[in-house]
């Protein structure tokens, strides 16, 4: 016992030991996640396990176990399913598909569940793929709610729970009293924003305009990258991992750094003052092109960094099933744990990030001219 306290004291004391015992039961229901191909397959097939955690699903995965009896029992919160197709709504929930075993009905059609996605099909269920394995079967407007839709709801929840206490203080007793409860996690976090991130980027006088817009986007995008890193219900959706929800984001960026751009912003994209005509020529054509890169590095950037480090948590612990040998357990473990604190920074970084270009890139056009 005495050499094990000594050694506790050695990696930091009792209290890093506790905080690395709770990291490694956040990472335990991914580990058992990715053992539970072992179960099924021969061979664990590691980028299919990854693929299937960082993707898009139609449920809510909650607990998966092995009863007595050798069956297998799966718990599930299943979304509900909305398909438009030709004229018609329909509206299920997705345990209708049983996992894509089972059609649903729709005019002369059906619905079938094949890889997380909603395809059309006739009566046999039949998926067709050509040459490059690619699905030829149509797909309907979907409009259905699924992980990455239900943990954004969700942030939005926590958002309105956070803030509409808060405000209603603020509207009773004013702003020059300390701060209580929500307030004290809501105002460091507005004035920090407001004041070294968007007054730091944009004329003070016109900043006000735009720190709601990048208030909410600061904490939409940190709530759901926090919200992916909770490895178990209501967590886990790779939300700020998924292209559209950053291209999203992105074009909103767009859309209001260029509908607010002053005549001084436009007059250097298009006339480029000051400079001869051939090189007018050569320069106008990539301030344009410019309008568009900047969201486009806004939607990549949050995008590839979020998935990134959710690929690499996924692959150190598929490292233990790969090699089937517990010898390799500690280390993938220690790794995972590492590279798991870092991604909890980088939730914090890409939404400050994310922001903070975004403030750039509306300063830039709508700043005086100097």
């Amino acid at each position: 016992m005495m050499i094990f306290d000594r050694c506790i004291k050695l990696a930091g004391g009792k209290r890093f030991f506790k905080h690395f015992l709770a990291i490694c039961c956040l990472l335990m229901p991914v580990a058992l996640s990715a053992g539970e191909n072992l179960e099924e397959e021969s061979e664990f097939d590691a980028a299919a396990m990854i693929m299937h955690h960082i993707g898009d699903s139609y449920e809510y995965s909650i607990l998966s176990f092995t009863n007595g009896r050798g069956e297998k029992i799966k718990v599930s919160l299943p979304l509900p399913v909305i398909i438009w197709h030709k004229g018609q709504l329909k509206v299920f929930m997705s345990s209708s598909f049983k996992g894509g075993d089972e059609l649903v009905p729709i005019g002369d059609d059906y619905l079938r569940l094949y890889h997380e996605k909603v395809y059309l099909t006739d009566a046999s269920g039949a998926i067709n793929h050509d040459e490059s394995q690619s699905v030829l079967n149509a797909q309907p407007i979907n409009l259905s709610i699924t992980k990455n839709v239900a943990s954004m709801m969700l942030s939005c929840l926590i958002m309105l729970a956070i803030f509409i206490p808060a405000a209603r203080r603020y509207s009773r007793k004013g702003a020059l009293v300390a701060p209580k409860g929500a307030q004290s996690i809501v105002e460091p976090i507005v004035l920090f924003v407001r004041d070294d991130i968007i007054r730091a980027q944009i004329d003070k006088d016109k900043a006000d305009r735009f720190t709601p817009f990048l208030l909410t986007i600061f904490l939409f995008i940190l709530i759901n990258n926090i919200l992916g890193l909770i490895p178990f219900f209501p967590g886990g959706a790779n939300a700020s991992g998924n292209i559209s929800f950053t291209l999203t984001l992105a074009a909103f960026t767009f859309i209001l750094t260029n509908i607010s751009g002053s005549k001084h912003y436009w007059k250097d994209v298009f006339v480029v003052p000051g400079t001869p005509l051939p090189i007018k020529l050569l320069l106008v054509p990539i301030e344009f092109i410019g309008l568009f890169t900047k969201p486009f590095a806004l939607m990549l950037r949050l995008f590839a960094n979020i998935t990134a480090g959710h690929i690499i948590v996924l692959s150190l612990i598929s490292i233990i099933f790969v090699m089937k040998t517990i010898f390799v357990a500690p280390v993938s473990v220690f790794l995972s744990i590492m590279i798991y604190c870092l991604e909890f920074l980088v939730s914090f970084l890409q939404a400050y990030i994310f922001t903070l270009l975004s403030s750039l890139f509306i300063g830039l056009a709508v700043n005086e001219h100097h």
